[in-house]
């Protein structure tokens, strides 16, 4: 599919996500101006959409840029550790600093994201072995450690209520007011397209890269800092959302190629997609109710992680 079949696919999706809810929307009631339904629109449903599409993209270029500075095809900030030790950042400032602001928590969430991501490069380079399953697994043992670092404390102040609602994506709580920070992604989206050529050169090697002329440990840090950052926004606006990082990549990479320049947009494209046709799965599975889009995200991307397993064994 073309780049605008699937503008008019994620259009069609966005439309059908506002009108899908509790409360009916009517297109007649829209035309003619209704307060209400405008209302409904305005603080809800649309502020929900589009925290649906920016984190979509966001996941999917975080793992992407990750798949490459680390040469592996399984590696996201899901399962580098990378949003565990974010979620444990934000738990410092909610111990030590309860009245702190969402961006100070933010600023906690970024800092703590690095040094894990950081302190796990560390840890991959200590591999005996060149399986590139060994490396994914030792993330999420050790996103394993650092979660339960996190459970422990919010176990001791009573704060595991409040930490709940990191590990489950779910954006039924957006509303005007409560999402705007994911607007700072966009910015990152062309930081990273900025910087799109040198990803693709450090996923290439060491070697490659200094043949080259580019400071490869450099580039991984930066790289390593904006998903960091991109990954602690959607942490703090919405939770975490699993796999995302890791099949949308993956699909886009035996489709499109291994070029980042020329895969990041319709890489964003396709994570948009994904998480809108999961959200609206959750609302509709169980209507008027609705289960967490994680959930949904987490049954559909593990059998398409179980494919890609099983593809890469026969290949």
């Amino acid at each position: 599919m073309g780049r605008k079949g699937l503008f008019l696919v994620l259009f069609l999706l966005s439309a059908l996500s506002i009108f899908i809810g509790v409360k009916d929307l009517m297109i007649h009631a829209l035309l003619y101006g209704d307060s209400q339904q405008w209302l409904i629109v305005a603080t809800t449903r649309l502020p929900r959409t589009i925290s649906l599409i920016l984190a979509g993209a966001t996941m999917s270029i975080c793992g992407l840029i990750m798949q490459h500075l680390t040469q592996n095809r399984f590696v996201s900030p899901t399962t580098a550790g990378t949003m565990d030790s974010a979620r444990l950042g934000i738990l410092l400032v909610m111990l030590f600093l309860p009245s702190a602001s969402t961006a100070v928590r933010t600023l906690a969430a970024f800092i703590f994201a690095f040094l894990g991501t950081m302190v796990f490069l560390g840890l991959s380079r200590l591999l005996p072995t060149k399986d590139p399953i060994f490396l994914p697994l030792l993330g999420v043992m050790f996103g394993n450690v650092v979660g339960s670092l996190a459970t422990f404390f919010a176990y001791q102040f009573q704060l595991i209520q409040n930490m709940s609602s990191w590990l489950q994506g779910n954006f039924s709580l957006v509303t005007k007011g409560s999402y705007e920070l994911l607007y700072l992604t966009i910015p990152l989206f062309f930081i990273i397209y900025y910087f799109a050529y040198f990803f693709t050169v450090v996923g290439l090697g060491e070697d490659v890269a200094v043949n080259l002329g580019i400071n490869y440990s450099l580039v991984q840090t930066l790289g390593i800092g904006l998903v960091s950052a991109a990954s602690s926004l959607v942490l703090i606006m919405v939770g975490t959302v699993p796999f995302l990082g890791v099949i949308v990549p993956n699909i886009i990479s035996l489709t499109y190629g291994d070029h980042i320049k020329q895969t990041i947009w319709i890489t964003a494209l396709y994570g948009s997609l994904f998480l809108l046709i999961c959200d609206i799965i959750s609302r509709i599975v169980i209507a008027p109710y609705e289960v967490p889009v994680s959930l949904i995200v987490g049954i559909i991307g593990s059998l398409i992680f179980i494919y890609l397993l099983v593809r890469r064994n026969r290949a």
